[in-house]
């Protein structure tokens, strides 16, 4: 498990219509809290009925969801795990751990479960298989051989081809059963480069499985603009003409399949292109998308809402093409978005020659041809289809409700109103239908509000004091209250402010607000914890009932409200805290407490945060590890990801307790601001005394100057 015990996050409640943060209790290093509070008394104003419950503290990396229908929620990690939350315990446990790739951003991607989950218990994983692909030698110091080399022959990339694996899983009681996997589609990655894998999964109400798929082209060679470098002896992942401009390819798509009983799929009728055209892939429902990182089905209606990521241009330029465009669609018909050769129709790129630095005529979105050397498919694609929104880093004069600043569309859900539900949290009806998007580098929720034809009329702040950190994945549950996965401030980590969490609508009485917090973490057994709710609120002023676990079986061992409690066995714990109203409604909060050997703890020593430095520099590096057992520094990682407005792109990672990172910076971010040299470094050690494998980590930012963005991004934004 991840050691996060001196960075805990500062929740919020929220009711009233008030953002209330609560400092942790306890200033020693040994204290540590959960939860969160509010004014007792405190009632929802006719403006703001939502409140925000805490179900996961430590949700690890945090990436996707899927809401079960009794309620429990699974949730993923990036490193692999898949974590399941009980409301009926509070208890959050690993449900699996999916062995993964992870150079830059692959790993562990989407979950869904299957439309008729209640009878076949199936679960849908997007996940990057570890192959034989090269990783970092530490006895080289000076190679790292994990990164694919930028120039080459094709014999130099072979070795980093990889995929990224779409499979389903049998779920029993709440373990992930990893024999039972039936693997459904590979999708092929280029391995040891940066960037673009993301992949949501969701289904129509007819069960046809749709699943986005990233365009896995590095973007930090091409100043911001379009990636077609068709240079001969150049790393095929820097040209998206390959994968999303190519009709023969998977990638930087959205993909509609139909998957049988024995993990087969045939394609429906209604795609992109009929089984047995030439040159085509059956399965590709729309192409010409970037990222397509969220996107949500309709069940009702059918049209997917889709968030497709921007390039990072900060400016138009006549001879590259337009700024940075975040986009939102509406699809209900098969269709070409136009990446890479246009942002819009209206808005073409230029077609530009990598090897001699010129450039030409803008591409025709109209009849866009892909003459790149690496097209597999047709020459002649399908016209560019327009998004309903398009927007930019600045104020938008059309959609001037989206605000400005990062951009990372979001594509969310639309509400499904069931007047027949008795449930105390459901949204109201007037959400009903209502698709929402969500800004990661904004840090909000908006509806989109649309008219007869699917295009946007108006947009309105959702639940507007709800606070929402990078919120990284939505859905509604069964009971109609909104889920939220929060990936946080940070990089590539279990951030400090990372959480699973549940919106709810608030009629009659809030739910409480559970606090724990304990006066020791951490030692050998017998090891005697004193436990404290203080701090616990009911917003309503209700006397509550208090339900401890101290050894996460299940079930209650106190009903006390400072109890103590004394392990006798080493191990790894959740002590959880379950508060209960009079009307039922409970909360529940916990901590990680290990017994026996600690995590170890892991500092860097150098670079310091405050020293000079200026992008293209070789950063050396040393990391200090403290453990139990011996440190073995092979096992130490240091990765080097470009940071830019809350978000990053992992370019390098390396091993070793000392070496030296050069800190690449493309002409498409230099000069931008809140850009960021970010270092993360891990050391997971030997599991030892009956304890998994544990894992400590640092990160370090270094800022060129002026500096005021790294004052910025260390509060948290």
């Amino acid at each position: 498990m991840t050691n996060r015990i001196a960075a805990l996050s500062v929740p919020v409640l929220v009711a009233a219509g008030l953002a209330v943060p609560v400092a942790p209790a306890g200033a020693a290093a040994t204290a540590a809290t959960a939860g969160a509070a509010a004014p007792a008394g405190a009632a929802a104003s006719s403006e703001d009925r939502f409140q925000k419950v805490t179900l996961n503290d430590f949700p690890g990396e945090p990436i996707s969801l899927a809401v079960l229908p009794d309620l429990r929620v699974l949730h993923t990690s990036r490193t692999g795990q898949v974590r399941i939350h009980d409301p009926r315990t509070g208890l959050n446990t690993i449900a699996a751990d999916i062995p993964v790739y992870l150079h830059d951003e692959e790993g562990l991607q989407g979950v869904a479960i299957d439309p008729d989950f209640a009878r076949n218990r199936w679960v849908y994983l997007y996940y990057s298989p570890p192959g034989d692909t090269p990783s970092d030698d530490p006895d080289t110091p000076d190679v790292n051989e994990g990164d694919a080399p930028e120039f080459g022959t094709e014999a130099d990339w072979k070795r980093y081809r990889g995929v990224l694996r779409l499979s389903r899983f049998t779920l029993t009681g709440s373990t992930l059963d990893l024999r039972s996997e039936q693997r459904i589609l590979d999708v092929p990655t280029d391995r040891g480069t940066c960037c673009h894998v993301g992949g949501q999964i969701d289904f129509d109400r007819a069960g046809n499985l749709y699943l986005s798929t990233g365009d896995d082209t590095n973007p930090l060679a091409s100043d911001g603009y379009t990636p077609i470098d068709e240079r001969p002896g150049r790393n095929p992942a820097y040209d998206a003409q390959r994968t999303s401009g190519n009709t023969n390819d998977l990638r930087g798509k959205l993909l509609r399949i139909r998957v049988g009983p024995d993990g087969r799929y045939t394609v429906p009728k209604g795609n992109l292109f009929a089984p047995g055209t030439p040159k085509t892939r059956p399965e590709i429902y729309a192409m010409g998308l970037r990222n397509p990182f969220r996107f949500a089905v309709d069940r009702r209606t059918g049209a997917v809402y889709l968030g497709d990521y921007s390039p990072d241009a900060a400016r138009p330029s006549p001879q590259r093409g337009p700024v940075g465009h975040g986009r939102w669609m509406v699809i209900d018909k098969p269709a070409n978005y136009g990446w890479p050769y246009c942002a819009t129709p209206d808005l073409p790129y230029v077609d530009h020659d990598f090897a001699t630095g010129r450039s030409g005529a803008p591409f025709d979105c109209r009849r866009p041809v892909n003459d790149s050397p690496r097209n597999t498919g047709l020459r002649h694609l399908p016209p560019v289809t327009a998004p309903q929104v398009a927007y930019t880093s600045a104020l938008s004069a059309q959609f001037p409700q989206l605000g400005e600043g990062g951009v990372g569309p979001m594509g969310g859900p639309a509400y499904e109103y069931d007047r027949r539900s008795t449930s105390r949290v459901r949204w109201p009806a007037s959400y009903d239908g209502v698709p929402l998007f969500y800004e990661w580098t904004r840090d909000y929720l908006r509806e989109f509000r649309l008219d007869r034809r699917g295009e946007v009329r108006d947009i309105r702040p959702v639940a507007p004091s709800v606070v929402t950190d990078n919120p990284m994945d939505l859905e509604f549950g069964p009971d109609g209250a909104l889920y939220v996965l929060e990936y946080g401030d940070g990089y590539f980590a279990e951030n400090p402010d990372a959480q699973l969490s549940r919106i709810d609508f608030v009629r009659g009485n809030h739910t409480p607000v559970p606090k724990i917090s304990a006066d020791v973490l951490g030692g050998h057994a017998p090891l005697r914890v004193a436990f404290s709710s203080a701090g616990t609120v009911d917003p309503d002023g209700d006397r509550l009932r208090y339900e401890w676990d101290f050894d996460s079986d299940g079930r209650v061992d106190s009903t006390e409200q400072h109890p103590t409690f004394t392990y006798r066995r080493n191990g790894v714990y959740q002590p959880t805290l379950k508060v209960t109203d009079r009307t039922g409604r409970s909360a529940a909060a916990n901590l990680p407490l290990v017994v026996g050997p600690r995590a170890p703890s892991v500092q860097f020593v150098t670079p310091d945060a405050e020293q000079p430095f200026e992008f293209g520099q070789t950063v050396a590096f040393e990391v200090a590890v403290v453990d139990d057992m011996p440190v073995d520094c092979s096992r130490v990682k240091v990765t080097y990801i470009l940071g830019h407005d809350g978000h990053g792109h992992p370019l390098s990672s390396t091993t070793g307790c000392t070496g030296a990172i050069r800190t690449f910076l493309d002409d498409g971010h230099a000069g931008l601001d809140n850009m960021a040299a970010v270092f993360v470094a891990e050391y997971t050690d030997e599991p030892s005394g009956g304890l998994p494998a544990q894992t400590g980590s640092a990160l370090v930012a270094l800022y060129p100057p002026p500096s005021t963005p790294a004052a910025v991004w260390r509060a948290g934004r």
